[in-house]
């Protein structure tokens, strides 16, 4: 399809019914025409291997199959598929006597505001929420189709084979969304597990529990409008759609958490499994999570060779795939992680909780943050400033809190990291000594950083007054004056310079930590 003609679908007059505006998106699969009321939908003539859409036969017939498989759950969102004719001046039209050059899924449109991807980026998304949509999944998967055909999809020859595809589909990105030592280790763990544990992954086929999914279960595809309309499931590829229930689950929870609410990803597992009865899930789970995140991070790579996709575009595009790639590694790595308590140390501004945010995305840890913890002791809001709560005592209290949330966290089997100064060393080592008592090992951030760029980040977080953290430059000349820098011999010291970009000291922290090298 021209660009020219494309350009005709921009015109709010040509569309069957009235609009003020029309506004364009486009995937790497797709342009989306959004009118007020209505969004037509046209698939890109592209060929992925796992798609075909070179023809218009095979657009057609795949319109028809998205109308189908997405009235599952939204009947009243998908309306009709439409042709799109030659106006007879080079553009396209509805209706008329011209050739079909094109065909549309005609969608009802949904309010932007209530995107639940929206929504978690605004912090809107409740439990009430991911119960509701739990039980909506549950109950989706309960009625979806299964049979012989459908479950040879989730055979180990199958998992095997779609895995090798992905891993052979991501190579020309090494370099430039992921790395090589990445997309190998990925890679060696997923088909190693699939070895692994065989006899799980068969015990779900015989089972039934291989059915005709969504196949692309996350919050960009999901809307919270008095209701839950879950829409754009996988049509171009049933090797994709027809799979594991768990990987549905693992789809929607690994966004969860690739939107920093790991919190929101366990109260969705819990619930469905409670709804749905399926108590073996989570023993397929952690591959299909790693998976989940590996395509995401592909189809987000996959944006960077689409001509038609503009460069701003495409260096966003880049940043969400490295990112989805870093939670597929992270997914690995957490089984390989002991039992840990990691604290930082450092003063205000050097970039403590940075660091401590991208470690607990990859590593799925608790993350307790000293201001956060402090400000909930004392009744106030996370930004809300009161320089009240920094007396000797509220520092006691505070670091107290952490101690009792770390403990809880150690006891119950999983590592945990408290993001907090620690510039005294008798603080660290009440932390060595409730590490040493859950049997964990105790790793020590220390991060080093320039006074101008310190300085530098205050002032830039003063301006913007949205910061948990109440720091100043004159707190931190304070707390460098009376700093007690810890020794080797206090843990596992790993030494920071803060200079450095959050994920290039993240890779640090994880190779020195012998997770991987």
């Amino acid at each position: 399809m021209s660009p020219y003609r494309l350009e005709t679908l921009l015109q709010p007059q040509i569309y069957p019914e009235p609009t003020r505006t029309v506004h364009h998106l486009q995937t790497h699969i797709s342009h989306l025409f959004l009118t007020d009321g209505f969004v037509y939908k046209l698939k890109k003539a592209v060929d992925f291997g796992f798609l075909d859409f070179t023809t218009l036969e095979k657009r057609r017939h795949f319109c028809h199959e998205e109308l189908r498989l997405n009235r599952r759950f939204s009947p009243d969102i998908y309306l009709d598929v439409v042709e799109l004719r030659d106006d007879g001046t080079g553009g396209l039209c509805f209706g008329g006597d011209g050739a079909v050059l094109e065909y549309a899924v005609k969608m009802r449109r949904l309010p932007e505001e209530r995107m639940m991807g929206r929504l978690l980026d605004d912090g809107q998304v409740s439990g009430d929420d991911i119960e509701a949509i739990a039980r909506v999944v549950a109950r989706f998967h309960a009625e979806a189709a299964t049979g012989q055909r459908i479950s040879s999809f989730g055979s180990l020859d199958a998992l095997r084979a779609n895995w090798l595809e992905n891993l052979r589909q991501t190579l020309p990105y090494c370099g430039r969304t992921l790395s090589d030592a990445d997309h190998r280790l990925i890679g060696d763990w997923a088909l190693s597990m699939l070895d692994r544990r065989a006899e799980r992954f068969e015990a779900r086929l015989q089972g039934g529990f291989i059915r005709e999914c969504d196949g692309d279960l996350h919050s960009e595809n999901i809307c919270l409008d008095q209701q839950v309309h879950i829409f754009d499931c996988i049509e171009f590829n049933e090797t994709f759609r027809n799979s594991d229930t768990a990987a549905d689950v693992a789809f929607l929870a690994m966004d969860l958490e690739n939107h920093g609410r790991r919190d929101l990803a366990e109260q969705f597992v819990d619930v469905y499994c409670q709804e749905s009865g399926d108590n073996g899930l989570r023993s397929v789970l952690p591959v299909y999570l790693v998976n989940r995140a590996f395509i995401r991070g592909k189809v987000e790579s996959f944006r960077l060779d689409d001509v038609q996709i503009p460069d701003a575009e495409k260096q966003a595009a880049a940043v969400r795939a490295g990112r989805f790639f870093r939670l597929a590694r992270g997914y690995v790595l957490r089984h390989c992680l002991p039992l840990t308590l990691l604290l930082t140390c450092g003063p205000t501004g050097c970039g403590k909780s940075a660091l401590a945010t991208e470690l607990s995305f990859q590593l799925g840890l608790a993350h307790l943050q000293a201001d956060r913890e402090r400000k909930q002791l004392a009744g106030l809001q996370p930004t809300e400033r009161n320089a009240r709560i920094y007396t000797r005592q509220w520092n006691k209290a505070t670091y107290q809190r952490l101690a009792e949330l770390a403990g809880l966290e150690l006891s119950s089997g999983r590592s945990v990291l408290v993001d907090a100064t620690f510039r005294r060393r008798a603080d660290r080592e009440h932390f060595a000594q409730l590490a040493a008592a859950n049997g964990a090992r105790l790793i020590i951030l220390q991060m080093d950083c320039p006074p101008e760029l310190v300085r530098q980040r205050l002032e830039q977080r003063e301006q913007t007054a949205v910061s948990v953290s109440d720091g100043t430059w004159q707190v931190y000349q304070r707390q460098i004056a009376g700093f007690e820098p810890p020794d080797p011999a206090e843990g596992g010291l790993i030494r920071l310079d803060a200079e450095q970009p959050v994920q290039m000291m993240a890779e640090q922290v994880l190779l020195e930590m012998g997770l991987f090298g």
